[in-house]
């Protein structure tokens, strides 16, 4: 046998056409190697250990109908192979293979002519992109009071911010965080008030802040962070390492396992927002690029985790700022501090296809160095942060449609240089 014919006609429906009245679904799952099938049948074909050949009636009649279904979703490991027995298959002689290898795919066969002979109807890969439930409470932890602190204060799915919680692990500021495992959360890197840090401290689905682990990857300060996937795999991104600006990332997976570095892509900078948008894909945006210098440059972030290269930026410069997710889809990164200004409320929304608008005016007390978390599953909080030698513990909440409220009276300790994530599917 010569040449390959690859099933590779696509449609974004993921629906078998109809069938003929008569069409039979086997009540067997197949997964033996081998299928002799029959015209009128449907197979559900789970090739999970193995491939499958399919060999078809040698003597059809026109308008012949056959359906195979991937059960398992493995035809992407262990082929779909159809053996067209002696017949064309899409005017192809039977001295061609016929592999279908795509994950998830449905192959609906129908009989024309000698010519022809057996052509595809539809062979859609059928679309499985698993959503995790978005994360309905939040939590705001560590920070600098003048001193590193490990407090931590949980924000309900209401957005309502409770009283301190004793710490749980040694203190740092300037540290990372985000969700991770669709309803948990990580902190990581950071000052401890005496140096910087790699450690990592887990946070649980009951918003419980876990020990220390022991770091992973090269020890910096003010990172940013963001989940990616569909999987609850997260990233933290760029940061400052001793004096220097680093743009070197760093994946957690969805067992809160953080890896080790992997070479940086963009300009190296700190003090900048992370935030999710679309489905599975995330940005990091603005930042410190050294010597008080802000920018507005965004780097987006694939599905899988790999970082694009420096998008021109839009949008006043500053660093500072905090990220976070709103309305199921986009972001919104706020705040920060402008070099040769001072301090901004504005904002800048991103859409779900990642583009980042230009400012917004803000609303409420200026401030930096403040967090953000996700709260009721598509919300979210801008809380604490400092304006000069005055720490906040006020909040701004954010719609679904990226509305900020004015300053809510605080809760808990006043600080600054923490960080937000949200946690729990549960309301």
């Amino acid at each position: 046998m010569s040449g390959t014919v690859t099933g590779n006609v696509f449609k974004s429906s993921g629906v078998i056409e109809a069938t003929s009245a008569s069409l039979n679904w086997s009540s067997a799952v197949i997964t033996a190697s081998t299928l002799t099938a029959s015209a009128g049948n449907g197979y559900f074909i789970n090739t999970t250990s193995n491939a499958c050949t399919v060999t078809l009636p040698a003597s059809p009649a026109i308008g012949d109908q056959i359906v195979f279904a991937d059960y398992a979703r493995t035809w992407a490991t262990n082929n779909l192979i159809i053996d067209s027995n002696g017949n064309n298959f899409q005017g192809d002689p039977d001295t061609f293979t016929v592999d279908y290898s795509t994950a998830g795919q449905s192959l609906n066969i129908v009989y024309s002519d000698a010519t022809k002979g057996w052509i595809p109807v539809s062979d859609d890969a059928v679309a499985n992109v698993p959503v995790a439930p978005p994360t309905q409470r939040g939590i705001f932890a560590f920070g600098d009071t003048g001193s590193a602190v490990g407090m931590s204060n949980l924000m309900n799915s209401s957005g309502v911010i409770g009283n301190d919680v004793s710490a749980v692990g040694s203190a740092y500021h300037s540290v990372g965080a985000t969700a991770y495992g669709s309803d948990k959360a990580i902190y990581a890197y950071g000052n401890t008030g005496s140096g910087i840090t790699s450690k990592s401290n887990l946070v649980s689905n009951q918003g419980v802040v876990g020990s220390d682990v022991t770091g992973v990857g090269t020890a910096k300060t003010s990172p940013a962070a963001a989940t990616y996937g569909t999987s609850g795999t997260a990233l933290f991104g760029y940061g400052l390492s001793a004096s220097t600006q680093v743009n070197e990332t760093n994946k957690v997976s969805s067992a809160g396992v953080m890896a080790t570095d992997t070479t940086g892509v963009g300009t190296n900078r700190e003090a900048l927002g992370a935030a999710a948008y679309g489905t599975g894909l995330a940005i990091f945006a603005f930042g410190n690029t050294g010597s008080d210098s802000g920018t507005n440059i965004s780097n987006l972030v694939s599905n899988q985790g790999v970082v694009a290269s420096d998008t021109s930026g839009v949008g006043t410069s500053r660093y500072a700022i905090a990220g976070i997710s709103y309305g199921g889809d986009k972001a919104v990164f706020s705040g920060g501090y402008v070099s040769g200004v001072g301090t901004t409320a504005v904002t800048n929304k991103v859409s779900n296809t990642g583009v980042v608008a230009s400012d917004t005016s803000g609303v409420g007390t200026v401030r930096y160095y403040l967090a953000a978390s996700s709260y009721g599953g598509d919300k979210g909080a801008f809380a604490y942060g400092r304006q000069g030698g005055t720490r906040y513990n006020i909040k701004n909440l954010v719609s679904n449609t990226a509305v900020v409220s004015s300053d809510v009276t605080g809760v808990g300790t006043a600080r600054s240089n923490l960080a937000g994530a949200g946690y729990s599917t549960s309301a």
